[in-house]
């Protein structure tokens, strides 16, 4: 008769033997030390969203300065290579760029200061054409009326202009944002070899300063290749856009398709506002309401081509971005920084998983050969 584990263990002890512990595997346990360390992080999470949003005039544009000054490296080591300081490079580049900004928001502010100072009569024009919605408007009243519902719609009126000014105080940086993003840019570009070189050093075995080296190498062309890639892309919108509002008569076409690649930076929230735009404006130069609605109706074709078709092509292939991360992304650094952490969620990201499969790699199992 075969014998329990219990019982080899006892033999021929006295009756009352304590049994010795059994080898038998526990099921794992959540230790005190391990919830301490959990809740230690949280608070270190916590603590570390709220100084970036109560110090996000110092942090948005030193970040903001830290990734565009990544992403504009390749052309200034490419300026090098012919001889020219890097230092002398980066000035150039980022007068070049900031001469291209400037050129856009010309573009884009012509319309809007025009169109800003004639407010109350665009919006007596757009009051007068959604006339046509007062008997749909009356028929759902009447039917809340009929079960009982609140009469909301007894007051209708058409939204004030009051937040303009607030809305762009919250878009503008202020001057001395604006000055340290530029000379914290020029100055990241230009010692920007000599800072990859001091955090190589930094690790004293190899095998970390080979793995820091992969790193930033990994994020200045990943950063360089999406920079490059999604202006071509955005710039392609926005001349589609611009032929669209010419085709269909929309005034200041220039300015509607700069504004069209400027807000396609922004995922996901820049076409939305765009599209809202193009209606507004359709509804106020057209004649009809059917009329104005057609250039929206081809920038939704548009951007539905390049969101799902273009872009995933070309840009996923390379950075393979989870569209759930992209969106959360948005969500948390628009919350947080507003329209310039939008822009900058797609690049955070970027650097964010190029990180994590660094320092934290998966060991995917390797297939049977043959």
């Amino acid at each position: 008769m075969r014998a329990f584990p219990s019982e080899r263990l006892l033999g021929n002890a006295p009756e009352g033997t304590p049994v010795p512990d059994s080898e038998a595997v526990l099921p794992p346990v959540i230790r005190r030390t391990e919830l301490v360390a959990f809740a230690l992080l949280a608070l270190l999470l916590i603590v570390v969203v709220a100084v970036l949003y109560v110090a996000r005039a110092f942090f948005l544009p030193i970040t903001m300065a830290f990734i565009v000054g990544t992403m504009l490296s390749p052309a200034a080591s490419f300026i090098e290579r012919y001889g020219v300081p890097r230092a002398f490079g980066a000035v150039l580049i980022v007068l070049a760029v900031s001469a291209m900004v400037a050129f856009i928001v010309g573009l884009i502010a012509s319309p809007v200061m025009e169109w800003s100072s004639r407010l109350p009569e665009l919006g007596a024009i757009l009051k007068e054409k959604l006339h046509v919605f007062d008997r749909p408007l009356t028929l759902w009243q009447e039917l809340q009326s009929m079960v009982g519902g609140s009469d909301t719609l007894a007051s209708f009126q058409m939204p004030k202009f009051e937040w303009v000014q607030p809305t762009l105080e919250f878009l503008s940086p202020t001057f001395a944002e604006f000055l340290l993003f530029i000379a914290t840019l020029i100055l990241f570009i230009a010692s920007w070899k000599d800072l990859r070189r001091a955090l190589v050093l930094t690790f004293s075995e190899r095998q970390a300063r080979l793995r820091t080296l992969r790193i930033l190498n990994e994020i200045e062309v990943h950063l360089g290749n999406y920079l490059l890639t999604v202006t071509m892309i955005n710039v392609g919108v926005g001349i589609l856009t611009g032929a669209i509002c010419a085709a269909t008569g929309m005034p200041n076409p220039a300015g509607l398709g700069a504004l069209a690649a400027t807000l396609n930076f922004i995922p996901i929230i820049g076409p939305v506002a765009m599209f809202v735009v193009l209606v507004a404006v359709g509804i106020i130069a057209s004649p009809t309401i059917s009329a104005g609605l057609i250039a929206p109706a081809c920038f939704t074709v548009v951007t539905f081509l390049e969101g799902h078709f273009v872009t995933p092509t070309i840009v996923g292939r390379r950075l393979s971005l989870n569209a759930l991360a992209v969106f959360l992304a948005l969500a948390f650094w628009t919350w947080l920084w507003g329209p310039m952490g939008a822009f900058l969620s797609s690049p955070l990201l970027i650097v964010g998983l190029i990180m994590k499969e660094h320092l934290m790699p998966v060991n995917s199992p390797q297939l049977p050969e043959g």
